[in-house]
């Protein structure tokens, strides 16, 4: 009989801006998923996309955390130092023949059919070898034919042909940082995450670290996409959708309304008392089958 490993959960967010509801919501939901069975939440900042990333923004997300009574096992994570773990990931990739450099631009690219997460799918040109007189400007993984699935524990079965409807995806930029997909799979991994509680927006890139976890030998995590919060005009909050910052608010109203959001039911009154007391609650009575099985909710009129 194999041991049952213990539960290790994680919150990543990137710093492109301060901490708003939709963020809230995959933290709450990711840590009391975790500390609800007895295990450990992790923190990690998704910085490897440096252009986006404000250091700023990195300190007032764990600040703002802070605040509203999060707290988490070991250091916070940096991805911003964590680049030689993904060259190595690369590195393992490239001896078994799993990627292939490419010299495409995006604007060679403007023409290819569009992914489900809005991307281009990529046509293969470069997959046998190089155009003449061309030099690498990527490194992308060798997509084989056949579908990925899952099961979700929020948003049922997941079913994607990778190969047809994203193509040979890339791994290391044009620009030399290392692609999101890459560095989230191999963070996992090193740090045992048996679970990822994230936003729905993230759904579609699941069967792509799945294809990247069974290449470079890593145990797949359970999966479960809460759905994420909306603007009126039906836009998840973002800083581009001008998400309101939740630094500042009430920390017991911030939870008590991701709380609701998230199909838990907290007892009126709650919003008033003391913030560990939120918390008591929240831990006493998560409940992941009571999350609503949708991609995307009306977000609270302040957010």
């Amino acid at each position: 009989m194999s041991a049952v490993l213990p539960v290790v959960g994680r919150f990543a967010p990137s710093p492109t801006g301060p901490l708003h509801f939709g963020s809230v919501l995959a933290a709450l939901g990711s840590c009391l998923s975790a500390r609800s069975q007895g295990g450990r939440w992790l923190l990690r900042i998704e910085d490897v996309d440096a252009p986006r990333c404000s250091p700023a923004a990195a300190e007032g997300i764990v600040r703002t955390l802070e605040s509203l009574g999060f707290e988490w096992d070991g250091p916070v994570v940096w991805q911003s130092a964590r680049t030689e773990a993904y060259q190595a990931a690369l590195e393992l990739l490239r001896q078994a023949g799993q990627v292939f450099a490419c010299a495409c631009t995006r604007k060679e690219m403007a023409d290819s059919a569009l992914a489900r997460d809005g991307t281009r799918r990529y046509p293969g040109t470069c997959r046998d070898g190089l155009p003449a007189g061309r030099s690498a400007r990527a490194w992308r993984l060798r997509v084989g034919a056949g579908v990925v699935m899952f099961d979700d524990r929020i948003q049922g079965r997941v079913a994607e042909d990778v190969a047809a409807d994203v193509g040979d995806f890339v791994l290391l930029r044009a620009d030399g940082l290392f692609a999101y997909q890459l560095a989230v799979v191999v963070d996992d991994a090193e740090a045992g995450v048996t679970e990822v509680v994230r936003g729905a927006d993230l759904l579609d890139s699941t069967p792509r670290q799945i294809l990247l976890q069974q290449q470079l030998g890593y145990p797949v995590p359970a999966y479960a996409h809460l759905p994420v919060a909306c603007n009126p005009a039906g836009e998840k909050l973002s800083k581009q959708t001008l998400a309101r910052a939740v630094e500042g608010q009430a920390p017991a109203r911030v939870l008590v309304d991701a709380l609701g959001f998230l199909g838990q039911c907290p007892p009126p009154g709650l919003a008033e008392a003391p913030l560990a007391q939120v918390w008591d609650w929240a831990r006493a009575h998560w409940d992941l089958g009571q999350v609503p099985r949708q991609r995307s909710l009306p977000a609270p009129a302040y957010a």
